[in-house]
């Protein structure tokens, strides 16, 4: 029943898996996908999308980072899945799930759902390059144009030698919006003997476990739910054993955004930084209603210290009461 941190191309990065892993609950983590196109990439694009690496593919807690790769071109991305474990990845994962426009237009991602046959030839190419100890897996949605590809897909990913396959419940039209049809996802998972992850809509504790009930999975990964409630793995885990735990409070809250800012300040300049701590704070918007109430004065901050002061500041009766 594993919890599995979801890759989010320009919010989980590195520092973010750091400060959420430590929280506990999550099992794994996936990076931002390294965009694999004609020539080969060189080691530091790797490190810099994981530098797990260095530190045998694990965060600071000892929780395992999978290596993720998107592209179209089946021999490329056989030798970066190569080069991958070559330089430690103990997980190689494809990106077929990414809906942006942008990647999509350059053949990556979502879009590729479109050709089970080129996902197949992808997947297996990679699976014959990277060592049989090293998993080989794989993200898609249910289609690119409607959740018809769903079946076809994950069956052409079996095929390939998919180890695991992640299934966002939605379309690549369906883009986020709710809701999330899981049960699409248990039409695949019955059509595969491969291990399926169910992905989307997860925000509490209680879709969690209406998620695995309807796909049948019992593993789930998580995005947006873990950014907008750091705790929510360790409240999952601890329903697993039929306990229950206090709910994170906002000052706990505070403690890791500024923990993910010092952090930031040591890759980052200060406006770059700030601006990443506004969207993780636009996010805590959705579980915490301090995070709410700080919004209008927060999101014109430019500056780290400014900001984090802000956060820190005891939340007026008025404001609380209106968030």
């Amino acid at each position: 029943m594993r919890i599995i941190l979801a890759p989010m191309e320009g919010l989980v990065d590195a520092p973010i898996r750091e400060t959420l892993t430590k929280v506990g609950g999550i099992d794994r983590c996936v990076t931002e996908f390294i965009r694999v196109t004609h020539g080969m990439l060189p080691p530091r694009v790797f490190h810099k999308y994981a530098p797990e690496l260095h530190n045998q593919s694990l965060t600071e807690a000892g929780t395992p980072v999978a290596v993720q790769l998107l592209g179209s071109d089946p021999h490329q991305m056989a030798r970066h899945g190569a080069k991958a474990a070559e330089l430690g990845a103990t997980q190689v994962d494809i990106n077929f799930g990414c809906p942006a426009k942008t990647v999509n237009k350059h053949k990556g991602g979502c879009v590729l759902m479109r050709e089970p046959e080129l996902m197949h030839e992808i997947v297996a190419a990679v699976r014959q390059a990277v060592p049989a100890s090293v998993p080989v897996t794989a993200k898609m949605r249910l289609g690119y144009d409607d959740r018809s590809m769903g079946v076809a897909c994950a069956q052409a990913l079996e095929a390939a030698g998919a180890e695991e396959i992640v299934i966002h419940a939605r379309s690549k039209i369906d883009g986020y919006k709710p809701p999330a049809y899981w049960e699409e996802i248990a039409r695949a998972r019955e059509a595969v003997n491969t291990h399926i992850i169910a992905n989307g809509e997860i925000w509490t504790v209680s879709d969690y476990w209406r998620c695995r009930e309807v796909s049948g999975c019992d593993d789930v990964m998580i995005g947006r739910g873990l950014i907008a409630r750091p705790d929510l793995a360790r409240k999952i885990k601890a329903s697993q054993q039929g306990e229950n735990v206090a709910d994170m409070t906002w000052p706990e809250a505070v403690a890791l955004v500024r923990e993910y800012a010092t952090v930031l300040q040591g890759w980052l300049e200060d406006r770059y930084v700030t601006g990443r701590i506004k969207q993780w704070l636009n996010f805590l918007r959705q579980g915490f209603v301090e995070a709410q109430a700080l919004w209008p004065e927060a999101r014109k901050i430019r500056q780290v210290a400014p900001m984090l002061a802000c956060l820190e500041q005891p939340l007026p009766v008025a404001a609380s009461r209106a968030a």
